[in-house]
């Protein structure tokens, strides 16, 4: 059989077999991961975040999807476990010196090594590009290879000396098996979250209600103690009581001391005081003016001449 135009079909033509796995090219897979959001697509630019799962955001696009509100949000399955800017942690990278950027290829002519990347580990000197597993801590951002961690065995960080636990170091890009522990990590650090606040709120009702259960309870307590005949009167009472009877028991024994409290201040007019050290005192006659020599605008104090 021909087709029109007298041509004749082949096989492979006619008959449709199975179709071809299509294979993603790693190099370009890694420089995807590595040098774009996870979130936007755009080149990451700082200042650079990292989610519980290990993904590379710029901190501009997750605070974007963070607020905006409408159901169909763009590429939203790559940050749909962002429930707030705590869940992201920014990055503290460690520049490449012998990164240059799109500086050296100004004129187009010279190619550019995908494999070179931006950043190194400051420990070791390995290059961030996906050849080297890397990891950053949740305590205080910093970011090393894994290498580093495995050669330097501490429970401080290598750069900045924060301290950390084996919860706190999270991969970056790992593996689908390192995407599941880490996700499985974030769920019980939410759920332990939860569990903390809801411990916190009824302690905080309690000592609220304390002190006024303390303050019903004190007046009963001191009843129940003491016996009627043991019940004095109120310490108020025994001050204005005993300052009568120490005014008594002096004016009758006929000693010289000191006034009680509760006596009545004398003037230095009525004190048998020379003269000239009584017109020291503002209550002295020589101290007051007369009706004539008093001006006709008042102040604030009365020795204003």
């Amino acid at each position: 059989m021909g087709c029109d135009g007298g041509t004749i079909p082949k096989r492979h033509e006619l008959v449709k077999g199975p179709k071809k796995v299509e294979k993603v090219d790693k190099d370009a897979e890694l420089v995807a991961q590595w040098n774009y959001c996870a979130l936007s697509q755009e080149i990451l630019r700082r200042p650079i975040v990292a989610c519980e799962l290990g993904r590379l955001y710029n901190k501009d696009a997750v605070i974007e999807f963070l607020l905006d509100k409408s159901a169909e949000k763009a590429l939203g399955k790559a940050a749909s476990h962002i429930k707030s800017i705590k869940n992201v942690t920014e990055l503290k990278l460690s520049d490449n010196p012998a990164w240059e950027g799109g500086r050296g290829n100004t004129k187009g002519d010279r190619h550019d090594d995908l494999q070179r990347a931006r950043f190194i580990c400051p420990v070791v000197g390995l290059e961030m590009n996906g050849r080297h597993r890397f990891c950053f801590l949740r305590c205080c951002g910093c970011v090393f290879s894994e290498r580093a961690l495995k050669e330097i065995k501490a429970d401080v960080c290598h750069t900045c000396g924060a301290a950390f636990l084996e919860d706190d170091v999270i991969v970056l890009n790992g593996t689908k098996e390192d995407v599941e522990t880490l996700k499985k990590r974030m769920e019980e650090r939410r759920l332990r979250a939860k569990l903390e606040k809801k411990t916190k709120k009824p302690k905080a009702a309690e000592s609220v209600s304390k002190p006024g259960v303390l303050e019903d309870s004190a007046g009963p307590s001191n009843v129940k103690a003491g016996k009627p005949e043991e019940m004095g009167p109120d310490p108020r009472e025994k001050k204005a009581a005993s300052a009568p009877r120490g005014a008594a028991s002096g004016n009758s024994c006929g000693k010289a001391g000191k006034p009680p409290s509760g006596a009545l201040k004398r003037s230095i007019a009525d004190s048998e005081e020379s003269e000239t050290y009584k017109s020291i005192f503002t209550t002295h006659s020589s101290a007051k003016r007369s009706k004539e020599e008093c001006a006709h605008w008042v102040t604030h104090t009365s020795y204003c001449f």
